[in-house]
């Protein structure tokens, strides 16, 4: 079994991957109405690299905007979240022990203590963010199952292998639980709310020439408003 999961099943969920968000890419670029979202692409360039700048850099930082601050620990949970999420994986010590083996080369690696903090991190931060939608009324009426689908999602690679790690039952058995849950969080993303990790970067860049351009940007410049 464990050779089916980081065999096939992975080369599987990596060709969806990466299939998937080429696809959804192009869809997305294709799918703006360049004339109803009043943005001059082709013209004013460097007003709207500016603008696509400011905007996605603004938003990478806590509390660098005005929605960002009117909500600080709600932004400070997030931002703690998706740091987690990102970081853990990619530098984890099992992962590029692993990349090293399959590839020949590897990062930097986190220590071990820093690791489980981070993933004990990522757990608490859904169970936040899960309590969140149960109690707050204005978020619980526009929460369905799907939004708890998408965080068990996330969450599950990091409990299995927490448990794994931990060596708490059947290490192989948890083992295989978390590469699976790897490899469905990987194919889930393309089709699902976790696309926002790549997609933040496309629709701020669209926002920020629209305003770097048409909405202020290069108000008392000449362009027709």
């Amino acid at each position: 079994m464990y050779d089916i999961v980081t065999g096939p099943l992975a080369w599987l969920s990596f060709l969806l991957f990466f299939a998937g968000m080429m696809i959804r890419t192009v869809l997305y670029i294709r799918g703006l109405d360049w004339k109803l979202d009043r943005v001059t692409y082709s013209r004013n360039v460097s007003y709207g690299i500016k603008g696509a700048a400011r905007s996605i850099l603004f938003w990478l930082f806590p509390y660098a905007t005005r929605s960002w601050q009117q909500n600080a620990s709600f932004t400070g949970v997030v931002f703690l979240f998706h740091f987690g999420l990102l970081i853990t994986p990619i530098f984890l010590k099992a992962h590029n022990i692993i990349l090293n083996e399959r590839f020949g080369f590897s990062l930097w690696t986190l220590p071990g203590a820093a690791a489980d903090a981070l993933t004990i991190l990522v757990m608490l931060c859904v169970v936040f963010l899960v309590l969140r939608r149960m109690v707050l009324s204005e978020v619980r009426i526009i929460t369905t199952a799907y939004d708890y689908l998408i965080l068990a999602i996330a969450a599950a690679p990091f409990l299995t292998g927490y448990i794994a790690a931990e060596g708490i039952g059947n290490y192989q058995a948890w083992l295989i639980a978390h590469i699976i849950c790897g490899e469905i969080m990987l194919v889930a993303i393309p089709f699902t709310k976790l696309s926002h990790f790549f997609f933040f970067f496309l629709s701020r860049a669209q926002l920020g020439m629209d305003f770097g351009i048409k909405r202020g940007g290069m108000k008392g410049r000449g362009l027709a408003w």
